[in-house]
């Protein structure tokens, strides 16, 4: 057995100067019309005529041969009101649900549900996206929740159960 190389075990030969990249992590640009031994000689790899053969070709994604492509054949319905319209729910509010349920699991009576305490928990984990409590469920004890919305019949049940339901600002 041959002992291991200096360089390969002394610390003192690791820094900036031995750095390379992994083996197989770079790879050679392909040259292309260089003779034909090399695979990709003569033609270049795009093969005779045609409109790929020639520079200028429309080889961008969605390109239908000159066809009306598709994005242009769809009908365009304006407004946000419809699945179907352009801007793409553009002027949607969106919201991340929490549970009434899962409150009621992971909360003891009286304590006082913020944000931050409900991201602890598992709760409302999405950044930036405002929290609202939906009813699913049924809540059993006294809450002090803070969120962002509230639905009519979360907002009930939690009165019902002796909390009180508080608007975050942001």
């Amino acid at each position: 057995m041959t002992p291991p190389k200096p360089s390969e075990t002394d610390p003192q030969d690791i820094g900036l100067h031995t750095l390379k990249p992994a083996p197989g992590s770079r790879k050679a640009r392909k040259r292309v019309g260089r003779g034909h031994g090399s695979g990709t000689g003569k033609t270049s790899g795009r093969g005779h005529k045609g409109a790929g053969a020639r520079s200028g070709s429309k080889d961008r994604p969605g390109f239908e041969g000159g066809q009306m492509p598709i994005h242009m054949r769809m009908r365009k319905l304006r407004g946000p009101h419809m699945k179907k319209s352009m801007p793409f729910e553009m002027f949607r509010t969106h919201t991340q649900a929490v549970n009434l349920q899962d409150l009621d699991r992971r909360f003891q009576s009286g304590d006082d549900v913020t944000l931050e305490a409900m991201k602890a928990k598992g709760l409302g984990t999405r950044k930036g996206i405002p929290v609202k409590v939906l009813a699913k469920g049924t809540i059993s004890k006294p809450l002090t929740v803070h969120a962002h919305a509230y639905s009519a019949s979360a907002r009930q049940a939690i009165e019902a159960a002796g909390g009180t339901c508080q608007i975050h600002a942001d």
